[in-house]
Protein backbone atom coordinates (compact mmCIF):
# COMPACT_ATOMS: atom_id res chain seq x y z
CA UNK A 1 0.00 0.00 0.00
CA UNK A 2 1.20 3.79 -0.70
CA UNK A 3 1.21 5.96 2.04
CA UNK A 4 -1.90 8.97 1.92
CA UNK A 5 0.29 11.56 2.71
CA UNK A 6 4.14 12.26 3.43
CA UNK A 7 5.92 15.22 5.43
CA UNK A 8 8.71 17.71 4.34
CA UNK A 9 11.08 16.07 6.31
CA UNK A 10 10.44 12.81 5.19
CA UNK A 11 11.08 13.97 1.67
CA UNK A 12 14.09 15.65 2.51
CA UNK A 13 16.09 12.28 4.11
CA UNK A 14 15.44 10.97 -0.09
CA UNK A 15 18.09 11.08 -2.50
CA UNK A 16 17.51 13.54 -5.26
CA UNK A 17 16.37 12.05 -8.88
CA UNK A 18 16.73 14.02 -11.76
CA UNK A 19 16.48 12.72 -15.69
CA UNK A 20 19.36 10.89 -16.80
CA UNK A 21 19.26 10.80 -20.27
CA UNK A 22 19.81 13.18 -23.33
CA UNK A 23 18.04 16.66 -22.95
CA UNK A 24 17.71 18.51 -26.59
CA UNK A 25 16.18 22.26 -26.81
CA UNK A 26 14.05 22.87 -29.87
CA UNK A 27 13.41 26.47 -31.13
CA UNK A 28 13.06 26.20 -34.73
CA UNK A 29 12.17 23.53 -37.32
CA UNK A 30 15.01 21.82 -38.83
CA UNK A 31 16.31 17.68 -37.60
CA UNK A 32 16.14 18.20 -33.87
CA UNK A 33 12.51 18.46 -34.46
CA UNK A 34 12.18 16.08 -37.10
CA UNK A 35 14.07 13.70 -34.39
CA UNK A 36 11.43 14.57 -32.04
CA UNK A 37 8.35 13.85 -33.85
CA UNK A 38 9.78 10.41 -34.70
CA UNK A 39 11.47 9.50 -31.13
CA UNK A 40 7.93 10.79 -29.58
CA UNK A 41 5.68 8.97 -31.76
CA UNK A 42 7.29 5.78 -31.41
CA UNK A 43 6.41 5.92 -28.29
CA UNK A 44 3.51 3.99 -25.83
CA UNK A 45 4.14 6.07 -23.17
CA UNK A 46 5.66 9.89 -22.97
CA UNK A 47 5.70 12.38 -19.95
CA UNK A 48 4.21 15.93 -20.52
CA UNK A 49 4.81 19.14 -18.31
CA UNK A 50 4.48 22.70 -19.15
CA UNK A 51 6.29 25.63 -18.26
CA UNK A 52 4.80 29.30 -17.64
CA UNK A 53 6.93 32.59 -16.66
CA UNK A 54 5.34 33.69 -13.14
CA UNK A 55 3.37 36.63 -11.85
CA UNK A 56 4.48 37.77 -9.10
CA UNK A 57 2.03 40.99 -8.69
CA UNK A 58 -1.35 41.35 -7.87
CA UNK A 59 -3.76 41.78 -10.56
CA UNK A 60 -1.37 41.06 -13.53
CA UNK A 61 -1.92 39.13 -16.40
CA UNK A 62 -0.36 35.40 -16.81
CA UNK A 63 1.77 34.80 -19.39
CA UNK A 64 1.75 32.59 -22.24
CA UNK A 65 3.18 28.56 -21.63
CA UNK A 66 7.03 29.11 -22.42
CA UNK A 67 8.03 25.56 -22.34
CA UNK A 68 6.14 22.17 -23.68
CA UNK A 69 8.12 19.01 -22.13
CA UNK A 70 7.69 15.68 -23.61
CA UNK A 71 9.79 12.59 -22.66
CA UNK A 72 10.14 9.14 -22.66
CA UNK A 73 12.47 7.60 -20.55
CA UNK A 74 15.93 8.09 -22.58
CA UNK A 75 15.06 11.19 -24.38
CA UNK A 76 13.27 14.82 -22.80
CA UNK A 77 12.23 17.18 -25.46
CA UNK A 78 11.76 21.32 -24.35
CA UNK A 79 10.02 22.89 -26.61
CA UNK A 80 10.25 26.68 -26.64
CA UNK A 81 6.65 27.59 -28.16
CA UNK A 82 6.92 31.59 -28.15
CA UNK A 83 9.35 30.63 -30.61
CA UNK A 84 8.64 27.54 -32.08
CA UNK A 85 4.48 28.13 -31.50
CA UNK A 86 3.23 24.45 -31.55
CA UNK A 87 3.83 22.10 -34.49
CA UNK A 88 0.91 20.60 -35.53
CA UNK A 89 3.22 17.50 -35.67
CA UNK A 90 3.31 17.92 -31.68
CA UNK A 91 -0.26 18.91 -31.72
CA UNK A 92 -1.17 15.76 -33.37
CA UNK A 93 1.15 13.54 -30.43
CA UNK A 94 -1.50 15.47 -28.52
CA UNK A 95 -4.38 14.01 -30.26
CA UNK A 96 -3.03 10.65 -30.82
CA UNK A 97 -4.95 7.52 -28.74
CA UNK A 98 -2.53 5.82 -28.71
CA UNK A 99 0.00 7.36 -27.02
CA UNK A 100 -0.49 7.82 -23.39
CA UNK A 101 0.82 11.56 -21.98
CA UNK A 102 1.37 11.26 -18.78
CA UNK A 103 1.43 14.19 -16.27
CA UNK A 104 -0.24 16.29 -13.40
CA UNK A 105 -2.75 18.71 -13.45
CA UNK A 106 -3.04 18.39 -17.38
CA UNK A 107 -5.83 20.47 -17.70
CA UNK A 108 -4.66 23.26 -17.41
CA UNK A 109 -1.18 22.73 -19.02
CA UNK A 110 -3.57 21.62 -22.23
CA UNK A 111 -5.63 25.09 -22.11
CA UNK A 112 -2.08 26.70 -22.34
CA UNK A 113 -0.75 25.06 -25.28
CA UNK A 114 -4.20 25.20 -27.34
CA UNK A 115 -3.24 29.31 -27.09
CA UNK A 116 -1.12 28.47 -29.93
CA UNK A 117 -2.80 25.52 -31.95
CA UNK A 118 -6.45 23.99 -31.16
CA UNK A 119 -6.22 20.11 -30.82
CA UNK A 120 -8.78 17.56 -29.76
CA UNK A 121 -6.79 16.17 -26.70
CA UNK A 122 -6.90 12.34 -25.97
CA UNK A 123 -5.32 9.33 -23.77
CA UNK A 124 -3.64 12.03 -21.14
CA UNK A 125 -3.50 10.14 -17.66
CA UNK A 126 -3.27 12.47 -14.71
CA UNK A 127 -1.75 11.19 -12.05
CA UNK A 128 -3.56 13.31 -9.61
CA UNK A 129 -6.39 11.39 -10.54
CA UNK A 130 -4.78 8.00 -10.95
CA UNK A 131 -3.41 9.02 -7.74
CA UNK A 132 -6.60 8.82 -5.71
CA UNK A 133 -6.89 5.15 -6.87
CA UNK A 134 -3.90 4.00 -4.90
CA UNK A 135 -5.36 5.99 -1.60
CA UNK A 136 -2.69 8.88 -2.51
CA UNK A 137 -4.10 11.91 -1.48
CA UNK A 138 -0.65 14.30 -2.33
CA UNK A 139 -1.48 16.08 -5.82
CA UNK A 140 1.99 17.54 -6.28
CA UNK A 141 4.96 15.96 -8.26
CA UNK A 142 7.07 16.46 -5.55
CA UNK A 143 5.35 14.59 -3.00
CA UNK A 144 3.41 12.13 -5.00
CA UNK A 145 7.06 11.17 -6.29
CA UNK A 146 8.14 10.71 -2.42
CA UNK A 147 5.18 8.51 -1.99
CA UNK A 148 5.06 5.92 -5.37
CA UNK A 149 9.09 6.18 -6.40
CA UNK A 150 10.72 7.08 -2.97
CA UNK A 151 13.23 10.16 -4.35
CA UNK A 152 13.20 13.72 -4.25
CA UNK A 153 12.25 16.15 -7.02
CA UNK A 154 13.85 19.60 -6.59
CA UNK A 155 11.58 22.42 -7.38
CA UNK A 156 14.43 24.99 -7.15
CA UNK A 157 13.70 26.38 -10.18
CA UNK A 158 9.63 26.28 -10.38
CA UNK A 159 9.36 29.74 -10.09
CA UNK A 160 12.14 31.05 -12.81
CA UNK A 161 11.92 33.07 -15.70
CA UNK A 162 10.61 30.26 -18.38
CA UNK A 163 11.32 33.18 -21.01
CA UNK A 164 14.98 33.74 -19.89
CA UNK A 165 17.50 33.27 -23.33
CA UNK A 166 19.10 30.93 -22.99
CA UNK A 167 17.68 29.00 -19.91
CA UNK A 168 20.39 27.65 -17.65
CA UNK A 169 21.24 24.06 -17.28
CA UNK A 170 19.19 23.82 -13.64
CA UNK A 171 16.62 24.93 -15.66
CA UNK A 172 16.91 22.22 -18.54
CA UNK A 173 17.52 19.69 -15.99
CA UNK A 174 14.56 20.74 -13.87
CA UNK A 175 12.05 20.60 -17.25
CA UNK A 176 13.25 17.31 -18.09
CA UNK A 177 12.83 15.90 -15.18
CA UNK A 178 9.45 16.74 -14.13
CA UNK A 179 8.19 14.97 -17.34
CA UNK A 180 10.28 11.83 -17.09
CA UNK A 181 9.52 11.23 -13.31
CA UNK A 182 5.71 11.07 -14.48
CA UNK A 183 6.33 8.25 -16.50
CA UNK A 184 8.59 6.47 -13.70
CA UNK A 185 5.50 7.01 -11.54
CA UNK A 186 3.01 5.74 -14.00
CA UNK A 187 5.06 2.56 -14.59
CA UNK A 188 5.64 1.88 -10.86
CA UNK A 189 1.60 2.29 -10.04
CA UNK A 190 0.80 -0.16 -12.62
CA UNK A 191 3.28 -2.75 -11.58
CA UNK A 192 1.71 -2.27 -8.05
CA UNK A 193 0.27 -5.47 -6.43
CA UNK A 194 -3.39 -5.30 -6.83
CA UNK A 195 -4.53 -4.88 -3.30
CA UNK A 196 -2.53 -1.29 -3.31
CA UNK A 197 -5.16 -0.38 -5.51
CA UNK A 198 -8.86 0.40 -4.35
CA UNK A 199 -12.29 -0.21 -6.47
CA UNK A 200 -12.00 -1.69 -10.19
CA UNK A 201 -8.48 -3.75 -9.27
CA UNK A 202 -9.69 -4.82 -5.38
Amino acid sequence: MFKETITPQEIDQMDLAAFPGKITVITAPGPELDHAIEHLGAQRLVGFDTETKPVFQANQPRHHTALLQLSSETEAFLFRLQELGLPQEIADIMSNPYITKIGAAVGEDIRGLQHYCHFEPHRFMDLQSFGDEYGIKEKSVRKMAAIILGCKVSKAQQCSNWEAQPLSEAQLLYAATDAWICVKMYKALLAAPKDAKTGARQ
